[in-house]
């Protein structure tokens, strides 16, 4: 191997060396063989960039560009291929010089590039003397699509007043065409409608405030922005887009008054809290910036009070207190309307306040009387006799005309009985005494009418205060039941009373307790008083004797601190018991009752043993009467009585019905009667038909008859019940049908027609139809 190569092949691996890297210990045959491969993987291709420009339109194809291998000696040898995207179809390369073509027009916004793949061949071997290499080649684009507003429509909000330069909203538009070739998405925005309140960033497309506008003034702007492409030359495309945009409002109006001045007017008779009139103040702002408090200034705030209806932003004046026509007519109320919400930057041009003037007349009304005072308190001594003076109230028209006033008291009937009052100066006397103990207090109504319009009444309470006089002695607050065993040893404590006084005492009540006079010289009991309110009552020997007296009367006198100083006997009833150390209460109690009685225990036991056997002898006589009730008549033939009754089932023969069985049976052995005897019913009931038929209920022949057999049934309440056919002999006159019995018949059924019964209607058809059927059977 020469220099000369050996200088080549160096400085290609100086070129290529991260890609053929040769290893040191090579052989020379190894460097010659990877000399070879080094040439074989050289990039021969020689092109340029290629590009085809979009929407071209042409009879035939475009040429597009070259390739060309550095292999490639214009003899023909070489053969170019073309593959990859639109290989064939939208790009053809011409095989012999390696010149492409395009048959279509292209659209970059559809596809902005295509991936070709390009080799070189042999025509003789058909083996490539290039290895094969991809390419691209770019549409060029061209300005075809015109700008887009896709966020539209737009609406956007600023407040009112805002300063120039204000960002109010932003408007973006979208260019399909390439931005980074020439300017066919190169954007320029300006402002087609707008002027002089907006203005629009061209680059950005930011709109602002070109100057400070008032909502009050108008509310809502229209903008339309428009969008061009190729930085607004000429033949460039363009679109708008329309912005809405509000002005929000802000509290820059102060209120203000619709009248200066406001007359309104009120009555006297008119109650606190009465709506004397309204006032507005309007406001040009909306929503919480309208909002307003109302006040009322000068000394009229202590009579009238005004109030926000925060609905309608109305001041509504109310009566705060009473007026009256004859102190004074006329009130001048200046009101004032402040904004509630206040925004400081605007503090600068003014309050935001506003004031009116309110003239409102008092209206003269006949009002009733008025007392000097709402609620009298007065006092008077218990006991003291009738007529006696407990007060004077007094009450005057108000009105200019002063009409006299009549008084009077609106009490129950038991006040009635206590008090009355002069009707012409007010005085209240008493009608009777007073007692404080029933009642220390005493609520008094007086009313006060007018002469002249008897209409008008007022009211005042009055209070009676009854002052307490010392009219009640002390007394034992309790019945006392004091008991004493036979055994009592002298000195012993045998009852602790205390005393109640229904007076009431400033100082408090101090009772002295101690015997009366005509207990002193008894040596039996003895009081000692402790000082406190409270005494105890003490023996004043040892023992005692039943037999010589049972109870004890101890006068007790309580005196108390009064004035004057009330003294009062009480009587302590002593009982004497039968014990030894302790009392009991109930043998006590039983022992007194027994000898207030009159009677020792033995008598009383023979009392009551007495009472006991004669209930036991009533329970007695009680229970076999209840047993007697419960025992069933005809108990020794009911049987024989049950099978008779089911067994009879005859019409009726008259006399001849008693020899269907044994009527001695139906009576019970046990019964006997005593009254006289039973006539022949039989012969009796045929007798009385016959008169029956010449008589009616009312003669005296009937009424013995029923009179004799009801003696009868009552005399003897154990005969069976047939004596009821007794009381239905007689069927009266009246009767079309005549008479059914067959007492008295000569006739047998056989003999007789029954053919009328057809004749008596539907409700005698069965009873017709069994006697007929019955007769055919008989012929």
């Amino acid at each position: 191997m020469n220099f000369s190569a050996l200088l080549h092949l160096v400085v290609i691996l100086f070129q290529l060396w991260p890609c053929s890297p040769s290893p040191q210990n090579s052989s020379t045959q190894n460097i010659v063989q990877s000399f070879t491969a080094v040439r074989r993987a050289k990039r021969g291709w020689l092109w340029e960039p290629l590009f085809v420009t979009e929407e071209q339109i042409s009879l035939g194809p475009l040429y597009v560009g070259q390739l060309k291998s550095d292999l490639d000696k214009q003899d023909g040898n070489l053969k170019y291929i073309l593959t990859g995207e639109g290989a064939g179809s939208i790009f053809v390369i011409d095989e012999y010089n390696g010149k492409i073509y395009v048959t279509q027009k292209l659209d970059r916004e559809r596809k902005p590039f295509y991936t070709l793949g390009a080799q070189a061949i042999n025509r003789s071997t058909q083996l490539p003397v290039e290895p094969e290499s991809e390419f691209i080649i770019k549409v060029r684009d061209v300005n075809d699509n015109a700008p887009q507003f896709l966020d539209g429509p737009y609406v956007a909000t600023v407040p009112e007043m805002s300063p120039e330069g204000t960002s109010v909203t932003r408007v973006t538009a979208t260019d399909a065409d390439d931005p980074s070739y020439g300017n066919s998405a190169r954007l320029l925005y300006s402002l087609v409608q707008g002027q002089p309140y907006f203005s629009v960033e061209p680059k950005t497309g930011v709109i602002r405030m070109a100057s400070q506008m008032d909502r009050e003034t108008k509310d809502q702007y229209l903008v339309i922005i428009q969008a061009k492409d190729m930085v607004g030359q000429p033949g460039a495309f363009s679109a708008t887009a329309t912005v809405t945009i509000n002005l929000s409002d802000i509290n820059d109006n102060p209120p203000k008054f619709q009248q200066r001045l406001y007359y309104m007017s009120v009555s006297e008779e008119a109650p606190v809290g009465t709506t004397v009139g309204k006032v507005f103040a309007d406001d040009s702002d909306i929503g919480d910036n309208t909002a307003m408090d109302y006040f009322i200034e000068g000394d009229s705030s202590d009579v009238f009070d005004i109030i926000t209806n925060d609905e309608t932003q109305e001041g509504i004046i109310l009566l705060k207190k009473r007026v009256d026509y004859e102190s004074k007519r006329r009130y001048s109320v200046q009101a004032k309307a402040v904004n509630r919400y206040i925004d400081e930057q605007f503090l600068k041009e003014g309050p935001f306040e506003d004031t009116t003037i309110v003239k409102i007349n008092v209206e003269d009304a006949d009002e009733p009387p008025v007392f000097t005072s709402e609620n009298y308190v007065m006092e008077i001594s218990e006991g003291v006799m009738s007529g006696s003076l407990v007060g004077v109230v007094t009450a005057r028209d108000p009105d200019y005309d002063d009409s006299p006033v009549r008084y009077s008291i609106v009490h129950s009937t038991h006040l009635k009985r206590l008090f009355s009052i002069n009707e012409h100066n007010g005085a209240i006397i008493t009608t009777e005494p007073l007692d404080r103990e029933i009642a220390s207090w005493h609520n008094i109504t007086v009313t006060a009418t007018e002469t002249r319009n008897p209409e008008k009444i007022s009211e005042a309470n009055v209070y009676v205060q009854v002052l307490d006089v010392n009219d009640n002695a002390p007394e034992f607050p309790k019945n006392y039941e004091t008991f004493v065993c036979e055994n009592a040893v002298s000195g012993q404590l045998i009852q602790s009373i205390s005393a109640v006084d229904r007076d009431d005492s400033a100082e408090g009540h101090r009772f002295h307790f101690s015997l009366a006079q005509e207990a002193t010289n008894s040596s039996h009991f003895t009081v000692k008083d402790n000082q406190d309110n409270t005494a105890g009552i003490f023996t004043g020997k040892s023992g005692f004797r039943r037999q010589e007296q049972f109870y004890f009367y101890l006068p007790i006198l309580i005196h108390d601190n009064g004035t004057p100083a009330l003294t009062s006997t009480n009587t302590l009833t002593v009982t004497l018991c039968d014990c030894d150390t302790e009392v009991n209460t109930f043998y006590c109690r039983y022992g007194a009752f027994m000898y207030s009685l009159g009677l020792s225990t033995e008598a009383l036991v023979a009392v009551l043993a007495c009472i006991l056997i004669f209930l036991v002898f009533f329970l007695a006589i009680v229970t076999i009467r209840q047993q007697q009730k419960k025992k069933p008549p005809f108990s020794e033939k009911m049987e024989e009585f049950r099978e008779n009754i089911v067994s009879y089932d005859d019409e009726g023969g008259g006399e001849e019905d008693t020899e269907a069985f044994d009527i001695s049976a139906l009576r019970t052995r046990t019964v006997v009667r005593t009254n006289k005897p039973r006539r022949k019913v039989a012969s009796e009931i045929q007798s009385l038909y016959r008169q029956s038929l010449q008589v009616g209920p009312d003669s005296a022949i009937f009424r013995q008859f029923i009179s004799e057999k009801l003696e009868e049934a009552n005399t003897d309440p154990r005969v069976p019940p047939y004596d009821s056919l007794q009381t239905y002999a007689f069927e009266g006159t009246g009767s079309l049908a005549g008479s059914l019995s067959s007492l008295g018949s000569n006739t047998s059924d056989m003999d007789q027609s029954y053919d009328y019964l057809a004749g008596w209607g539907p409700h005698f058809k069965q009873l017709a139809g069994m006697y007929t059927s019955h007769r055919s059977v008989g012929d």
